[in-house]
């Protein structure tokens, strides 16, 4: 029950998201309970595939490029996705940041 919550809460954010954001577009909100059913897939099988590989450079950057991981993410969703679109990677990399910064506070309210 509680997953079905929070994706019901990440898609109303990525929903509204899509709204503000102008390189970002999401057909409808279906579309966008989609999206976040694959990133929580590609968030669990191939981001920590990617971390592992990218390991030598996430510590160099002190973990900064853990941000560009995510941005791929987003990307690679956005591919496999029809009516989820976002126009080049600075509009991903932002969509991002905001998106897990409000999904981390939104997890945070949850368990409180």
């Amino acid at each position: 029950m509680n997953f079905l919550v929070r994706l019901l809460i990440n898609g109303v954010v990525i929903y509204y998201l899509s709204n503000v954001f102008n390189g970002v577009h999401v057909s409808d909100f279906l579309t966008a309970i989609i999206v976040t059913l694959v990133l929580a897939i590609l968030n669990t099988f191939i981001k920590p595939l990617l971390v592992i590989l990218t390991l030598p450079i996430t510590i160099l950057t002190l973990g900064l490029f853990s941000l560009v991981i995510n941005t791929i993410v987003m990307l690679a969703t956005a591919r496999l996705i029809p009516g989820f679109e976002i126009d080049g990677f600075i509009n991903a990399f932002y969509f991002s940041l905001i998106l897990s910064i409000l999904g981390w506070i939104i997890n945070k309210l949850a368990k409180e």
